[in-house]
């Protein structure tokens, strides 16, 4: 009896030794060595995993970013939105290269079908869902491109910079955004929109996505673009394009003038953080240039009083 005893405990060592062998060999055939760079660059990371990189989190973007500096000795097209240009410094500095300063973006929202520009005509009777409500009606204004404002958005948003305000219906966006991009993937109707913030804040944008003619569009919204023309006209840029009856301003051509903000007929075009316009004389001059070619003149005629 011992003998069977001792002869199985035996063998099963055996077996066990050998598998262990066999288990050591292919843990080295197949281990994989990860570059210790990755978790250095994981750790100046923001840890927000949300997404706006175009990778899974934060992990996958620094194992990313990694290898395209040991492959392409480049960062080119890697950007972490919410650490933004001091971040995307210390991960050159990490993997011994340069990056590029991008300019910080900003979602903005493209439609201004509030209560009073959208008035309602039906009501809507059903789940909170922008993604759900999208599939059954064109809205409660009628207009089938504009906001739903049930909220979609700012569930999507981690950061708390979108809420849907109670005067307007539609989304207001605040200086916590990070442009992850997580509120324009969530709207079905794509009227959110990443652009720049621009210089002191100030932007220049349609508020507008109807791509129905003038008339209809008008109808379901007071202030929709008609696609007249004449904001591409006046622009000296070239940074307007109409397509769709829809005019589309290109940021990147865009020097904020504001000429196409004058001459848009139903104020479909917005201008943010603008200083107030100086007020006009009815032949279209500014009146504080005016004032002052009075003073001068003024100032003139009693000089030469004076001197008679």
């Amino acid at each position: 009896m011992n003998d069977i005893l001792l002869f199985t405990l035996l063998t099963l060592g055996l077996l066990g030794l050998f598998l262990a062998v066999v288990l050591y060999f292919v843990a080295q055939k197949f281990k994989v060595i990860e570059d210790p760079n990755i978790d250095l660059v994981e750790d100046v990371l923001p840890k927000a995993n949300c997404g706006g990189c175009g990778f899974p989190g934060c992990r996958n973007f620094a194992e990313v970013s990694v290898a395209a500096a040991n492959e392409k000795q480049s960062l080119e097209g890697l950007n972490c939105p919410v650490g933004g240009n001091e971040v995307m410094k210390q991960v050159a500095a990490i993997l011994k290269l340069e990056v590029a300063e991008k300019e910080p973006m900003i979602a903005v929202v493209r439609c201004n079908g509030s209560f009073a520009n959208s008035p309602a005509k039906v009501q809507y009777e059903g789940p909170k869902s922008c993604a759900f409500a999208h599939q059954l009606y064109a809205g409660e204004g009628g207009c089938q491109f504009g906001c739903l404002g049930l909220g979609d958005c700012v569930v999507s948003c981690d950061f708390d910079a979108i809420h849907i305000s109670p005067l307007t219906g539609l989304p207001v966006v605040n200086d916590k955004c990070v442009s992850c991009g997580a509120c324009v993937k969530a709207c079905p109707r794509g009227i959110i929109e990443l652009r720049p913030k621009g210089k002191k804040d100030r932007r220049i944008f349609v508020s507008c996505v109807n791509k129905e003619k003038g008339g209809p569009a008008k109808k379901n919204c007071s202030v929709a673009c008609i696609g007249c023309l004449k904001c591409q006209q006046v622009c000296p840029y070239d940074a307007i394009t109409i397509e769709n009856n829809l005019a589309y301003i290109d940021f990147e051509k865009c020097k904020l003038c504001r000429k196409c903000v004058e001459v848009c007929p139903t104020d479909a075009i917005h201008e943010l953080n603008f200083p107030p316009r100086k007020p006009k004389n009815d032949d279209g001059t500014e009146q504080a240039k005016q004032l002052k070619v009075d003073a001068t003149a003024s100032a003139a005629s009693a000089g030469s009083q004076n001197l008679s």
